[in-house]
């Protein structure tokens, strides 16, 4: 079949998450073509160019999110009229004094209604949007003209809107409206065709909010089935982001990507989070549980099949941290929790491996350096012998450390101290060199690590110093959870496990949708049950091949429907 792959800031380029599991799922599947249709996050991304791709990517159709050129369409007035009409609907379902994150139906409707009239107000509007688009040529002129702010504000101002959207001023608006010029972007773009969109029998969008929107039109233009897989809830990240905002920004924001999530999810054929942390989420926006596939991110085994059968080779006396610097993941709590470990084992070693990725990362980064030097000044074992911090910070890629396996081998036990984390990829990784872990109860940890491993309450020095000191004093519990740790990864969290999953899902969902475009004879009649669903399924069948014809078939005249087949 045909894949109609939708990314965002990720594959095919060479940075970017979700690149590598995007690549794995294209290069694991190679018995279907896939056309990849990307949004790239910055021109330093453009720059770096692609991945190498494998010959079953047929085509790749890129275009900027973080800019978008004047299109130079003009408007006439009954055009103008279009979109102030759709635009205003839009707005005023952002401001209805309802939640738009406010259950669904439950799972035995198989094509549920909207949750509420505002969110059928949100998906008409959306959709006329984008049918103007289509008509005219594209949207970005309009989305940024005083028509757009004017029509936010009418609906910001009429009566029954949220308290919060009626106390939005100028400086609000115009925030909240270039927000939505930039998430309605692919609104203009020209990839809803016969030959583009309209031709794969699948959509699937490696990730939800605006990254599936155009799976969305190409559901409602040429009814193609869309499969959404989200690791990390978009909608979650948006709710956590603009902390400086007005009130009234964020509550406009987060219904509107409340709002687009909710729709998104109505319309797909089948959601698969990553994590029962992310399902919650997508059930809280009303996906229907039916639809709701569960599918474990696919983790590369093989290098870290060597420490992984040699737990032996650890440190006894190493404690390992291994990730991105930033404040989410709390260094601090794990510094000071590791001076009360020093207390009562005196010998142990806390490595920390990474680097950050952005300025505040760096800014963190140099903060917990200054408080390891604070609480662990250089020990030395006399007047003349140089002293040596307990605490190290490294990175990957050096003589001693040269792979992330190498890292997770150094130290018996490996921690996460996290506030906020997805799903925990970094602890996975640990899990397959067979280490014993000690970790914070944050996102999808629970779930990834089951009973191989300690789980203390984040922000709780005391409970993860007490949790590592029994690991460093129990060798042989450590061996043993380490052991069920690296079984419970292979079992669960394989490259293999996640492409089979995700082959299973693409043959359900094609084998439920019907033929959208009828084939035709050589006088243009339709051929019925030239294509059918089942035709898409692999085997000796769909080889291109041709088949013996029987001797008797010989001289009988073909008819033209079996001529077509």
């Amino acid at each position: 079949m045909r894949i109609g792959l939708l990314t965002e800031g990720g594959y095919p380029y060479v940075g970017g998450e979700g690149g590598l599991w995007c690549d794995r799922l294209v290069r694991g599947l190679d018995r279907h073509e896939f056309d990849v249709y990307a949004f790239s996050s910055g021109e330093a991304q453009e720059d770096a160019g692609w991945v190498p791709l494998p010959p079953q990517v047929g085509r790749v159709r890129t275009a900027p999110l973080w800019t978008a050129e004047d299109d130079g369409v003009v408007y006439g007035r009954r055009a103008r009229r279009r979109f102030s009409e759709h635009y205003g609907e839009l707005a005023a379902a952002l401001c209805a004094a309802t939640d738009p994150t406010a259950p669904g139906p439950g799972p035995t409707t198989p094509d549920p209604e909207p949750a509420t009239p505002e969110a059928d107000r949100f998906a008409t509007a959306l959709r006329g949007l984008a049918e103007l688009a289509r008509d005219e040529g594209g949207l970005v002129a309009a989305l940024r003209s005083e028509t757009a702010v004017r029509a936010l504000e009418r609906a910001c101002r009429a009566p029954g809107a949220l308290r919060t959207a009626r106390e939005a001023r100028v400086p609000d608006l115009l925030a909240v409206a270039a927000h939505l010029e930039r998430a309605l972007r692919p609104l203009s773009l020209d990839w809803y065709e016969e030959d583009g969109l309209g031709a794969v029998d699948l959509c699937h969008a490696a990730a939800g909010g605006v990254t599936a929107l155009p799976g969305l039109l190409a559901h409602h233009f040429f009814g193609v089935p869309l499969l959404v897989t989200e690791y990390g809830v978009r909608l979650r990240t948006h709710y956590l982001t603009r902390p400086d905002a007005s009130p009234a920004v964020r509550s406009l924001l987060a219904a509107f990507h409340g709002r687009l999530a909710a729709e998104t999810y109505r319309r797909a054929a089948f959601i698969t989070p990553g994590n029962t942390h992310a399902r919650r989420w997508q059930e809280r926006c009303g996906a229907d549980r039916a639809k709701i596939r569960t599918v474990y991110p696919g983790m590369d085994a093989a290098p870290f099949a060597e420490a992984g059968e040699s737990p032996e080779s650890a440190d006894p006396h190493t404690l390992v941290w291994v990730g991105r610097v930033e404040p989410a993941k709390d260094l601090v709590s794990l510094l000071h929790a590791f001076a009360e470990i020093r207390k009562k084992e005196p010998k142990t070693r806390l490595r920390i491996i990474g680097g950050p990725a952005d300025p505040e990362g760096a800014a963190y980064l140099g903060h917990c350096e200054a408080l390891a030097a604070q609480l662990f000044p250089d020990e030395a074992d006399g007047p003349h012998s140089v002293g040596a911090n307990p605490v190290s910070f490294e990175r990957i890629g050096g003589p001693e450390l040269p792979t992330p396996a190498d890292a997770y081998a150094s130290g018996a036990v490996t921690v996460l101290s996290s506030v906020v984390e997805g799903f925990p990829a970094g602890l996975v990784e640990a899990m397959l060199c067979g280490r014993a872990t000690v970790s914070t109860d944050v996102g999808a940890v629970v779930e990834a690590v089951g009973g191989t491993g300690l789980v203390v309450p984040p922000r709780n020095p005391r409970a993860l110093a007490e949790a590592c000191v029994s690991l460093l004093r129990d060798p042989e519990r450590r061996v043993r959870l380490g052991a069920a740790a690296r079984a419970r990864a292979l079992e669960l969290f394989t490259v293999d496990q996640n492409i089979s999953a995700f082959h299973g899902i693409y043959l359900e969902i094609v084998a439920r949708t019907p033929v959208r475009r009828p084939l035709l004879d050589g006088t243009g009649d339709p051929l019925p049950f030239a294509t059918p669903a089942e035709a898409h399924v692999p085997g000796h069948w769909t080889d291109p091949a041709p088949r013996a014809v029987p001797t008797w078939a010989m001289d009988t005249p073909v008819p033209a429907t079996e001529t077509a087949r």
